[in-house]
Formats: C-alpha cells, sequence, structure tokens
C-alpha cells in the first residue's frame, strides 16, 4: 500500500533529520531484533518529493520539485504547478495547495484510492 513505508527521522526525533527512524526491539537475551520503524509515510514522502532535484532520486529519476530553487524565483504560479505534476507522478492527489509570497506553505494531499 502507497503511503506505508519505513520512517526517517523529522524534527520531533533525535538524531540527524532524514536519517532512518531506529527504535531497536531486542529479545530476552538483549539481542537486537527489530528496530526499523514502520507507518505512515505520506508527509515524509511529500517533504522528499519536494526537496529532491530531478535526478535525485533513484527509483524514480524523473521525480522531484527543487523546491529550494524558489528562493531565487518570483515565479509561485510555475512552482504550484510543478508540485501538483510531480505529487500526481507518485499517485497523490492534491486538494489544496497553497504556495504565495509571504503566505504560510500547505499541502492537502492524499493518494488515490
Amino acid at each position: 500500500m502507497k503511503g506505508i513505508g519505513i520512517q526517517v527521522n523529522d524534527h520531533n526525533d533525535t538524531g540527524d533529520i532524514l536519517d532512518l527512524k531506529i527504535e531497536p526491539i531486542r529479545d530476552s537475551s538483549n539481542k537486537i531484533v527489530g528496530g526499523l520503524v514502520i507507518g505512515v509515510t505520506l508527509e515524509q514522502n511529500i517533504s522528499l518529493m519536494l526537496l529532491a532535484h530531478q535526478g535525485e532520486l533513484k527509483s524514480n529519476p524523473d521525480l522531484g520539485v527543487g523546491l529550494e530553487d524558489i528562493v531565487l524565483s518570483e515565479d509561485y504560479l510555475a512552482f504550484r504547478h510543478k508540485i501538483r505534476e510531480h505529487l500526481k507522478k507518485d499517485g497523490l492527489a492534491v486538494s489544496q495547495l497553497d504556495l504565495f509570497e509571504g503566505k504560510p506553505f500547505k499541502i492537502v494531499a492524499e493518494y488515490g484510492k
């Protein structure tokens, strides 16, 4: 199912951001038997697609918005189109996308059913 997978650290976790989220599980003899955190990855996937430039994601080199480039641009409309296009490539349906100068950035999207 899309939207479920291995979690990465975010600003709420200890450790480096975007490192694998690991919570070691030990058996009775104290051996590690598990630890990768599996969960909902919708927000994580959107964030990674926004951060990545095309060619940076090995599994899908055509995917990546490169949102940091907006710092040098004033064409918010082009970035809104690019965001919708790239999220759609990953199977996300965007119901709300707010990206305007001087306003909070907001995306509401979900994987198609």
